[in-house]
């Protein structure tokens, strides 16, 4: 169980530094956008993200 989660962090840090790394100015305007929102639409974002990744991974285990 933890070398999945090993993995699944690691892939975590790829994907995450994926933009930064081919898209230095882009990525600091999306950040910029999301730290100008309310904490109402960023709750919605981050559920709707949890949600997602339940889903995926229950139709992937």
């Amino acid at each position: 169980m933890l070398d999945e989660f090993l993995v699944a962090f690691a892939l975590l840090l790829v994907f995450e530094g994926i933009m930064p790394f081919l898209n230095p100015s882009g990525w600091r305007n999306s950040l910029r956008q999301v730290s100008e929102m309310d904490d109402k639409t960023l709750r919605l974002i981050g559920f709707i993200s949890m949600l997602l990744g339940v889903i995926l991974l229950y139709l992937v285990h």
